[in-house]
C-alpha cells in the first residue's frame, strides 16, 4: 500500500499534468492520511521547517542576481567579448554559442533562461551564418542545459541541502565536469561547420576585442565577486549571492545605467516568480522525502538493490538511465529532491562518494533539459523559436549522445570531479 501511495499516486497525478508541487503535496496528504503514523500537523512543520535552512537563501540571491545580470546589460557585454576573441576560425560562432552558454548558465543559473537569452542574442547570427534551424536549435536547447552542472548552480545548492554536503565542495566538483561537456559539445560543432563548409567567421581583431573587453570589464567583475569569494574563503555561497545581487545593481543602475526604478520592479517581479516555483518545491518536497524517509521505504529498497549484488558499474548504469529517465519528466529541483533521500544510501552502499554522486545526478538533470520527448528545454526552444517538436528532437539528438558520453566519463571517472578537492 505504501508502494502505491509514494509512487503510483505521483505518477498517475504526473500523467494527468498536475503541477509538480501539488503532486507532492496530495502524496503526502493522503499518505498521511493512510500509511504514515504522524499526526496532520506534521505536514505545516515540516514544510515550513525545510525552508528554514541557511543555504536555501543563496537561492533567491542568485535568482535575482541573474535577472539583474540578464536584463541589465551584463550578460550581453559579456558574450560580446567573448564573440569578438573567437573569430576566423570555422565554427567559430557554434563555439561561441557553447561558451556563452556556459558563461551565462554561470550567471543566470537557469537552464531555461539560458537557452531564451541564447535565442534572443545568438540564434539570428548562427542561421545568417550558414547553420540551418535544426542544427542551430539543438545547439542552444542543449547548451543552455549547463547551467545545472555548471556553479554555482542552484541545483547544486539544492541537493547540498538535502544530501547535507558542503556547496562549495559541490561548485568545486562542478567545474572540470562542466568544462569537459563544453569542450566534447565545441569539438562536435567545429568539426560539424568544416564538414558542412560553414562560411568562415569574422576574423578576430585587437581593436574589437579591446573594446568589447573593456566594456565588459564590469560585467567581469560579477564573476569575479561570486568566484573569487567563494572559492577564496571570503563568502560562503549565500553571502557570495547577497553581494552579487548589490554588485549587479550597482553596475546596471550606476555604471551602464541600463535599469532604472521601473525596470528594477520588473525583475524583482519575474525574480519572485521563480523563486516561488522553486520555494514551493521546495516545501512540498521536504514533507514529501520526509514521509518517505520515516516510512523505511529506502531501506527497503537499499536492501532489494543489496540482494541482487549488482556490481558497481552495472549498478551506476542502471542509476543513470533511471535519473535520465527522471530529469526528462521533472524539473531539476523537483528531481534533486524527491530521488536525493532515495539513492544516497544505495550509491553510498557501493562506496560511492556523495559529492561525485550529486555531479552525477546535475549532469543527468541536465541532459533531462533536453531529452525528448518532454525535456523542458524542448518544449522553451519551441516556444522560442516557432519550430515544430520533431525538428527540434532530430537537432539535439547528436548533442544527446555526445554528452551521455561526456556523463559515462564523469561517472566512472570519478577524478574528474573529485581532483579539485584535494588541493
Amino acid at each position: 500500500m505504501a508502494y502505491l501511495v509514494f509512487f503510483g499516486l505521483p505518477a498517475a497525478l504526473l500523467i494527468l499534468g498536475f503541477p509538480i508541487f501539488l503532486i507532492l503535496l496530495v502524496t503526502s496528504i493522503v499518505a498521511v492520511l493512510t500509511v504514515a503514523n504522524v499526526p496532520t500537523e506534521a505536514i505545516q512543520t515540516w514544510m515550513f521547517g525545510s525552508l528554514d535552512n541557511f543555504p536555501l537563501l543563496a537561492v533567491p540571491f542568485f535568482v535575482l542576481a541573474g535577472e539583474i545580470m540578464a536584463q541589465g546589460g551584463i550578460a550581453r557585454r559579456i558574450i560580446a567579448m567573448v564573440m569578438a576573441m573567437v573569430g576566423g576560425v570555422r565554427g567559430s560562432l557554434a563555439v561561441t554559442t557553447v561558451a556563452a552558454s556556459e558563461l551565462f548558465g554561470a550567471m543566470s543559473h537557469t537552464a531555461v533562461g539560458t537557452v531564451v537569452a541564447m535565442g534572443r542574442m545568438i540564434y539570428p547570427a548562427l542561421k545568417a551564418g550558414g547553420y540551418n534551424e535544426r542544427f542551430a536549435v539543438g545547439l542552444i536547447a542543449s547548451s543552455g542545459a549547463i547551467a545545472v552542472v555548471i556553479p554555482p548552480s542552484i541545483a547544486m545548492i539544492l541537493y547540498a541541502v538535502s544530501a547535507e554536503q558542503s556547496a562549495v565542495l559541490l561548485f568545486t566538483a562542478g567545474i572540470l565536469p562542466s568544462i569537459l561537456i563544453g569542450l566534447i559539445d565545441a569539438a562536435y560543432v567545429m568539426g560539424y561547420a568544416k564538414f558542412k563548409r560553414v562560411p568562415l567567421g569574422t576574423s578576430a581583431h585587437w581593436e574589437t576585442i579591446w573594446k568589447t573587453s573593456k566594456e565588459a570589464s564590469w560585467s567581469i567583475g560579477s564573476l569575479a565577486v561570486i568566484f573569487g569569494g567563494i572559492y577564496g574563503g571570503v563568502f560562503t555561497p549565500t553571502e557570495a549571492a547577497g553581494v552579487a545581487v548589490v554588485y549587479s545593481l550597482f553596475v546596471t543602475m550606476v555604471v551602464y545605467r541600463e535599469v532604472d526604478l521601473a525596470g528594477f520592479w520588473r525583475i524583482l517581479l519575474a525574480s519572485a516568480y521563480l523563486i516561488s516555483q522553486i520555494l514551493l518545491i521546495v516545501t512540498s518536497a521536504g514533507i514529501y522525502s520526509w514521509l518517505l524517509t520515516t516510512s523505511g521505504i529506502p531501506q527497503q529498497v537499499v536492501g532489494a538493490i543489496n540482494a541482487l549484488n549488482m556490481p558497481k558499474w552495472e549498478l551506476l548504469l542502471c542509476l543513470n538511465v533511471g535519473l535520465l529517465l527522471a530529469g526528462s519528466f521533472l524539473e531539476p529541483p523537483a528531481a534533486i529532491l524527491i530521488l536525493t533521500p532515495l539513492l544516497l544510501p544505495v550509491v553510498r552502499g557501493v562506496g560511492v562518494n556523495a559529492i561525485h554522486f550529486g555531479i552525477i545526478v546535475a549532469v543527468n538533470l541536465s541532459l533531462g533539459m533536453y531529452t525528448p520527448p518532454f525535456g523542458l528545454n524542448l518544449f522553451s526552444s519551441q516556444a522560442i523559436f516557432d519550430a515544430p517538436l520533431s525538428r527540434i528532437y532530430v537537432g539535439v539528438l547528436p548533442f544527446l549522445l555526445l554528452n551521455f558520453v561526456a556523463l559515462m566519463i564523469i561517472t566512472y571517472v570519478p577524478a574528474i570531479s573529485m581532483v579539485l578537492l584535494q588541493h
